[in-house]
């Protein structure tokens, strides 16, 4: 290529990147400056909270829990300050004070600590800091997994089998004595009557939690179900006792513990957690019910507060929540569980931005099933986030996902430039890299399956398109609303063929009807839920509609639409060409600039 054509190449490049990158929002569908008000999601208040709690404790805040004789410990300025980091992004202040208690915690400060006076909780302390009422569990909704219950459905069982004589071993009718510290500090009441509240009552919560998200439609999510039904009964028992050294020695083990602890066995978690990355291992039981401490004393957080949750604890490596912790790629308002893997890792010893930042990346590419797209959604998010507070964990996503956003951009925008040139049209460039996309997600899901089964599996979408059921014109047009997905799947060189897998076979295979295939709908579940939500990242759009400008050859409007029509993956949700035409314009501005 001569030297004036070189030249030309390395401007449209140029512009076009520039275009493409100089505003997070140009490279997604996602309404990701309403996340900053916390319409949505509150992804963004939780990264500002790790922020902020990283940068306290690295300049040596004291953040424990004290049994005191003072009106104001130390970690209450933290926990204002996590909290007012929340509001700022949106959060109201029920949200934050939930969100800000649950990350503190995660640092290391105690749930409980004290009896009588002096006693001070988490939940309860970020309550009075945030300025917020107490609601009970039974108001509280759990986190959204297309349908919702609420915490009325653990209330309402533990309550009955109260009325029932089904929770107590002993019934207060037949007590010698009122109560007061014979009973409180006793061994009627910690060796006999609390523990074995904490018990019935966790197990029959819990159940009634999963019991009623089954009846709502959606499978029983075990970590909602858990704490839900921990809290529930830790708002009627004795919640911090000390217990019959039966289960542990005195002092060590509370009420709280033991009703954690039975909650995660009805729910059937796992007995230990592990943090992502760092290896650091907590008690299941009490995670549970240091939750569900947290959660009977909080104000009243909605749902999006509940769902941020979920996704800090996508901190675990054993995949007990959080979407954004997963292979498949979420929206960007679920992204935040990196923050919260960042914060425990730059809280280790000698870690710095840098080898958090390593260690994010690595984590990705081990296991996203599409980790450019991964990495880009991460830096987005950061990037979002640190328009309102930067700090450690803002910096360390950032230096994790700026490298692969760069590269990410600048590939695209030469293939576009050197296919433009070739001759070939916009269309055709846009839906190449869509194909690339789709072929490398489908590669990924059939090695992550092949390992997960000890079996050779391949996997693909033989048609991704809209209009499955629907008759409107948004349903015709965006794939994401009304998905016609054709799968096929290989297993040890045997092909299932599964077409109209979304309107047809799920529904079939859930009422009953084939159970023929029922094996096979989780196992395309992960390939179809990624391509579902594709348009979190739309560098395949906007980047070759910016260099389709640059060179002239079309309008920022023309090739917006021409590119957004092409994107058969990235392209599900209306927006893209919107984003695509305005980074368009900018790489324009940058080709004439003097």
């Amino acid at each position: 290529m001569g030297g004036t054509d070189q030249t030309e190449r390395e401007q449209v490049l140029l512009a076009a990147m520039t275009g493409a990158g100089a505003n997070p929002n140009w490279l997604t569908s996602d309404m990701v400056d309403a996340l900053m008000g916390g319409h949505g999601m509150l992804n963004i208040a939780v990264v500002n909270i790790a922020d902020v709690l990283v940068g306290e404790l690295k300049r040596g805040m004291d953040t424990k829990l004290r049994f005191a004789n003072a009106a104001s410990q130390p970690v209450d300025e933290v926990l204002t300050k996590a909290i007012k980091a929340a509001v700022a992004a949106g959060a109201a202040p029920a949200n934050a004070a939930l969100l800000a208690a649950v990350m503190m915690y995660l640092t290391g400060t105690k749930a409980q600590v004290g009896i009588p006076a002096g006693n001070r909780k988490l939940g309860a302390s970020a309550r009075m800091l945030a300025g917020v009422d107490r609601c009970g569990v039974a108001a509280i909704p759990t986190s959204k997994k297309n349908n919702k219950v609420s915490g009325f459905a653990a209330v309402m069982a533990i309550h009955q089998a109260m009325m029932e004589g089904r929770l107590s071993p002993v019934s207060g009718y037949n007590l010698a004595v009122s109560g007061g510290p014979l009973i409180g500090h006793g061994r009627l009441g910690e060796d006999i009557i609390f523990p074995a509240m904490a018990v019935n009552g966790a197990r029959i919560g819990t159940q009634a939690m999963m019991d009623c998200m089954a009846g709502a439609g959606f499978k029983p999510q075990a970590l909602n179900a858990a704490v839900f039904g921990a809290a529930a009964i830790l708002e009627i028992i004795h919640p911090d006792a000390d217990v019959a050294e039966e289960y542990g020695p005195h002092g060590k083990v509370t009420t709280a513990f033991l009703a954690g602890k039975t909650a995660a066995e009805t729910a059937g978690l796992p007995e230990k957690l592990h943090v992502r990355i760092t290896g650091q291992e907590y008690s299941t039981g009490q995670v549970i019910g240091d939750l569900g401490l947290i959660l009977k004393d909080i104000g009243g957080p909605t749902v999006i507060g509940i769902m941020a949750v979920d996704e800090i604890m996508g901190v675990f490596q054993e995949g007990i929540a959080g979407s954004s912790a997963g292979p498949v790629n979420p929206p960007l308002g679920h992204v935040c569980t990196d923050a919260v893997i960042a914060m425990k890792c730059l809280l280790e010893e000698g870690a710095t931005p840098e080898s958090v930042a390593d260690a994010l990346c690595k984590r990705r590419y081990d296991f996203a099933f599409d980790p450019e797209t991964s990495m880009v959604a991460m830096n987005i998010v950061a990037k979002k986030a640190a328009q309102l507070r930067s700090g450690p964990v803002t910096n360390a996503m950032i230096l994790a996902s700026e490298p692969v956003r760069a590269k990410a951009l600048y590939r695209r925008a030469a293939k576009a430039y050197d296919d433009l040139s070739a001759g070939k049209d916009l269309a055709t460039v846009v839906r190449e890299l869509d194909e690339e996309r789709k072929t490398k997600v489908e590669t990924r899901v059939g090695s992550f399956l092949s390992r997960m089964t000890g079996k050779n599996v391949t996997i693909r979408l033989t048609h991704i398109g809209p209009g499955a059921r629907r008759t409107s014109q948004l349903a015709k047009e965006w794939f994401a609303f009304d998905a016609h997905l054709d799968a096929e799947i290989t297993v040890d060189g045997v092909t299932t063929v599964l077409e109209r897998y979304s309107d047809q076979i799920i529904p079939d295979v859930a009422l009953g009807k084939r159970p023929d295939i029922a094996w096979a709908v989780p196992m395309v579940a992960p390939l179809a839920s990624e391509i579902l939500l594709a348009s979190n990242v739309i560098m395949n759009v906007t980047v070759p509609a910016a260099v389709a400008a640059a060179m002239g050859k079309l309008s920022p409007e023309e090739a917006g639409a021409i590119a957004q029509r092409a994107g058969f993956v990235s392209s599900g949700i209306p927006g893209s060409n919107v984003n695509a035409a305005t980074a368009a314009r900018l790489a324009i501005k940058v080709m004439n600039a003097p």
